[in-house]
């Protein structure tokens, strides 16, 4: 499993869990848009160091945007988005420098996310869109970018038609599954705490394929993709 940094609480946590356990746990580092403040600059002050010892990340993540909680009053909102698109800006330049695979967090600011990795010229090849809840145009243009999505138990819930046709329309090529534990568990699971064990309940929505090919495909495109 890949254990996803969100800010530096948390990196040292999940590379000591790598380093205890070998070829089982993985580990990402990267400032959440949900961690940015003024202070984003002191928060990722070396960063890059975790590249240099002997558990490195296995992706430079979670980063990204995320405009769905921005404060109520229109001056700070402008200020949160600010301080986002910066402290983005940076940690994708050190991906770019490192080569590594990212992981990008989107909510409610899909648009500017990719105009972002747009200009600042990553490897696309390298970029997955995390628990990616939009549809067809959105997927289309990771697509045409050779950016891929990857899919969490929202396939699962009522009404998720639109994120199925997602699925397909991206192909198995680059199927991707997680379940962002501890969060959005899938159905029958739904409301309580998530865990990784629920990943089956996600693989069985996606219907074109046997469990086997399902199981096959998904475990081989994260490996390709995170370089295991």
């Amino acid at each position: 499993m890949v254990t996803v940094g969100t800010s530096p609480e948390d990196w040292t946590d999940y590379q000591q869990l790598a380093q205890s356990y070998p070829n089982q746990i993985y580990y990402s580092a990267g400032l959440h848009p949900g961690y940015v403040d003024e202070n984003w600059s002191e928060n990722v002050k070396g960063l890059e160091n975790f590249w240099k010892g002997m558990t490195k990340p296995v992706a430079l993540g979670e980063i990204g945007l995320d405009y769905f909680r921005l404060p109520k009053n229109k001056s700070d909102a402008e200020k949160m988005i600010f301080w986002q698109k910066e402290a983005f800006r940076f940690q994708l330049k050190i991906a770019r420098q490192l080569a590594c695979p990212i992981i990008i967090h989107s909510r409610s600011a899909f648009d500017d996310c990719v105009k972002e990795i747009d200009e600042v010229g990553v490897d696309w090849e390298k970029v997955v869109f995390h628990c990616f809840t939009e549809g067809i145009k959105e997927i289309s243009m990771l697509m045409e970018r050779g950016g891929r999505a990857s899919f969490t138990g929202i396939l699962t819930f009522p009404k998720n038609k639109e994120l199925l046709k997602a699925v397909q329309h991206q192909g198995f090529n680059k199927l991707m599954l997680e379940t962002d534990s501890p969060y959005l568990a899938p159905v029958p699971y739904r409301g309580k705490k998530n865990q990784p064990a629920y990943l089956r309940e996600i693989g069985d929505f996606v219907k074109e394929l046997t469990e086997q090919a399902v199981e096959y495909r998904s475990w081989e495109n994260a490996i390709q993709f995170y370089e295991l």
